[in-house]
């Protein structure tokens, strides 16, 4: 498949990139500085770029068949207006391009999903420690919901660095969490990679941990 990666120079992209091309996919990562890719491959290629520039998205997007985002804001205290009207200029030009499929990689705590938590453990995480964060994710899963993408909005729980295990646990329906409250990147990575093959979470938010 012919697929694009946004964040592909962050931890999870870059997990994701190297997965997708052992699996045999066409990577086009977006990246916004040079020589931030660690991944050669005859398969991949890399745009340059900052998600307001429009043509050097579309060029990215042109002629694929899915594309990815593991982008996110790197503080808990500022908000990303970058990325957010970067998610609106990459849903735009996937519509204009007739690109379908959009994976968006969320959290837990978005939406919904803050009912998986405890209302102590809820009011830390949702009100306090990630409310800015996660006021990002929701303005960009309002956007993405209200395109006539096929999408599809994957919310994991806390990242961690440990070893792709395939033990995850998943759904839908707000439910009360039980095990880890972190999950591994990697495990992440191959969660949002088997979506392209699969339908059953499409036009649908799942959350995700170990």
């Amino acid at each position: 498949m012919k697929l694009v990666i946004f964040g592909a120079s962050g931890k999870t992209g870059s997990l994701l990139v190297e997965q997708a091309l052992n699996a045999g996919h066409e990577v086009t990562g977006y990246i916004r500085s040079t020589g931030a890719m660690k991944h050669e491959h005859p398969n991949l290629r890399v745009v340059v770029g900052n998600l307001n520039d429009k043509s050097a998205l579309k060029e990215a997007i042109e002629g694929a068949e899915a594309c990815i985002s593991t982008l996110g804001g790197n503080s808990l205290t500022k908000r990303s207006p970058e990325i957010v009207a970067g998610i609106d200029n990459i849903v735009t030009i996937m519509e204009q391009e007739e690109v379908p499929r959009f994976i968006y990689m969320s959290s837990i705590g978005a939406g919904d999903s803050k009912l998986l938590m405890t209302p102590i453990i809820r009011f830390i995480i949702v009100n306090l420690m990630l409310r800015v964060p996660l006021a990002d994710h929701n303005e960009n899963e309002k956007r993405i919901r209200a395109s006539k993408l096929s999408w599809i909005i994957v919310r994991p729980s806390g990242l961690n660095n440990g070893f792709i295990t395939g033990n995850l646990k998943y759904g839908t329906k707000p439910t009360k969490m039980k095990g880890s409250r972190s999950i591994s990147r990697g495990n992440v990575a191959a969660f949002l990679l088997k979506q392209l093959s699969v339908k059953m979470y499409v036009k649908k938010a799942v959350w995700l941990y170990e």
